[in-house]
């Protein structure tokens, strides 16, 4: 299974590759535009290749304020030696920045339509997030030049999927088991109907369904109205496969697959590809390798084991932090 070549792509649409899940997801949860997000990320992180996001993972250019008890870096911005927020994860910075914008300087953004990606730049400018008087006008030319806007569609779906989920269910912890108890070559009950498909409701809540024979992505991008690029971008799939035919049985995502994992630790199958570990678990592909310190010379752990939570030590360990919370089994 081949994923998707970040080489064939700009930089900007490698960034949007990379983290528009992320960006998606932070929209259902925080209610940030999924657009805006990325557009900020583009333009603060230089395409995630800025010093301060390289070196930090801060792309958003976020600085430490009195009240950040993080790790911080000093870095020359509108003063010299400023100081900035630093991560252990690029995805911590996405979520700092959801939650930096919730301040009550930041307020009335969440007054605007989330689709209204025109006032939210404009907003931002207006609230005083950046300096650069063309701000608002950058941010809404990268948005409309790389058709950002299709993100934020996908983050209202999520987020009314969510919000679905939690009104429909009572008990999630009961759903989960009774996900769990299923014969493991027997499907979960279903979630939903849509159609005629049946869908399913992942261990970590991300919609899928199991391929019938004939499928492809475009047949079920037809089917069941949706955009072509979800479920190419949705389940790691490099779209030079086009059509791609999932097997007979094969999970297809028809949501963004998660940063994080429910559990710990995921033990990979024998003779199991790192692609074929994220669909059973429902991580990204992106995530697994940042969080596993994966390089094409290793591609898969030495011991089999994948991190689903937090990023391992270079010795493939959990942070001391997480082992002195959760014991020495993680």
């Amino acid at each position: 299974m081949a994923v998707a070549q970040p080489g064939e792509l700009s930089p900007p649409e490698q960034y949007v590759e990379r983290w528009g899940d992320e960006a998606v997801y932070q929209m259902a949860v925080h209610g940030i535009p999924a657009s805006i997000t990325l557009a900020q990320g583009i333009l603060e992180s230089g395409n995630g290749l800025s010093e301060l996001a390289a070196k930090s993972n801060n792309h958003f250019g976020i600085k430490c304020h009195s009240d950040w008890t993080g790790a911080r870096v000093h870095h020359d911005d509108d003063r010299r030696g400023e100081c900035f927020r630093a991560y252990d994860d690029a995805s911590d910075s996405f979520t700092d920045h959801s939650e930096f914008l919730k301040r009550d300087r930041y307020a009335e953004l969440f007054e605007l339509e989330p689709t209204d990606y025109n006032r939210w730049a404009k907003g931002l400018k207006k609230c005083g997030y950046a300096t650069n008087p063309k701000y608002a006008q950058l941010l809404i030319d990268l948005i409309e030049r790389y058709d950002l806007a299709a993100y934020d569609q996908a983050g209202l779906k999520l987020q009314a999927d969510r919000e679905a989920f939690a009104a429909g269910i009572a008990n999630a912890e009961d759903t989960r088991n009774k996900i769990a108890s299923e014969d493991a070559k027997n499907p979960a009950k279903s979630a939903t109907q849509l159609g005629q498909r049946s869908i399913q409701l992942s261990e970590n809540y991300i919609q899928y369904m199991i391929a019938e024979p004939g499928d492809t992505y475009e047949s079920l991008a037809k089917e069941l109205d949706m955009m072509l690029w979800q479920f190419y971008r949705y389940n790691d799939v490099d779209r030079a496969e086009a059509p791609y035919t999932p097997g007979k049985g094969e999970t297809v995502y028809l949501q963004p697959k998660r940063q994080r994992g429910e559990t710990t630790w995921l033990d990979m199958l024998p003779n199991e590809s790192l692609w074929q570990a994220s669909q059973r678990c429902g991580v990204s592909m992106s995530a697994l390798i940042r969080k596993n310190r994966l390089t094409p010379d290793q591609p898969i752990p030495a011991n089999g084991r994948l991190s689903l939570k937090w990023r391992v030590t270079p010795e493939g360990k959990l942070p001391n932090w997480v082992r002195t919370i959760r014991g020495p089994s993680g």
